[in-house]
């Protein structure tokens, strides 16, 4: 099965993207991403910055890992903070690539559809390739393809409650709506399962940080992750049984010998 999907003329194998905070060391960490098979991995200028004197030890161990790197506006609650850390990163790490969060509710960290929509038009317009963290508004997905993004990361649940998919509808339908964006679910996974059903609707990816950080064993953790995303992509491309509303056997009675089939006595 070729495994490989696309984004911005890149092209990987694997479809696990994470993060690289919260864990309990830098080399916990790396044996974490290199448990996962993540070709893509998160990185936050305010912790990682190679500028830094505190990020040294985890941006030298990013680079040994030879990622392809996804810089993150996290922590930015304006559009004005966005730009200004999106092209702060793009000068350090040297990538057009943004991961684009404008955060409009400190309580759950919900983005705010109305600063994310216009950070994502000023980005393209100074030539980057946005990933915009958003929710599963179909709406607001389709403005943000229309300026120009072509990959989306709606989230499952806020994150870091590790809920899963908390509306699998808006998900399904922004996959049905949109066939030809690439969509990543981003933020709220906490099991391997909720995974499998993310891959499973027929989303290109998964990026998660927290529920493989914060697992009481980080590199098992990444690998059950990405047997799930493995498990969920090739269940999509298989295609499920239809759901049935009453029961029907597995096993037909049309052939069965006749002491088997109802209503014949045996004795």
């Amino acid at each position: 099965m070729d495994n490989r999907w696309s984004v911005y003329g890149k092209t990987f194998e694997s479809r696990f993207l994470i993060g690289s905070s919260l864990y309990p060391s830098p080399q916990v960490m790396r044996d974490a991403v290199q448990a996962s098979g993540a070709e893509i991995i998160t990185v936050s200028l305010r912790r990682q910055s190679p500028e830094r004197g505190g990020g040294d030890t985890i941006w030298d161990f990013i680079k040994q890992m030879d990622c392809t790197l996804l810089p993150n506006t996290a922590g930015c609650h304006s559009v004005k903070e966005a730009l200004t850390l999106a092209q702060m990163s793009r000068e350090i790490f040297q990538t057009h690539w943004i991961k684009l969060e404008v955060i409009g509710d400190e309580y759950n960290l919900q983005p705010d559809p109305i600063g994310t929509l216009e950070a994502a038009r000023q980005l393209i317009k100074q030539g980057f390739e946005v990933f915009p963290y958003c929710t599963d508004d179909l709406v607001l997905c389709q403005r943000l393809r229309d300026a120009g993004c072509q990959v989306l990361m709606p989230w499952g649940a806020p994150i870091g409650t590790g809920r899963g998919l908390i509306n699998p509808y808006a998900l399904q339908t922004i996959r049905e709506r949109l066939p030809d964006v690439s969509l990543i679910v981003d933020a709220g996974l906490g099991k391997p399962s909720h995974a499998v059903q993310a891959m499973e609707l027929g989303f290109d990816a998964v990026l998660l940080n927290t529920a493989v950080a914060q697992a009481a064993d980080p590199v098992l953790m990444a690998t059950a992750f990405a047997e799930a995303i493995s498990a969920g992509r090739k269940s999509f491309l298989a295609g499920a049984m239809p759901q049935r509303q009453t029961a029907k056997p597995s096993t037909p009675t049309l052939g069965t010998p006749f002491w088997h089939q109802e209503g014949v006595d045996a004795s």
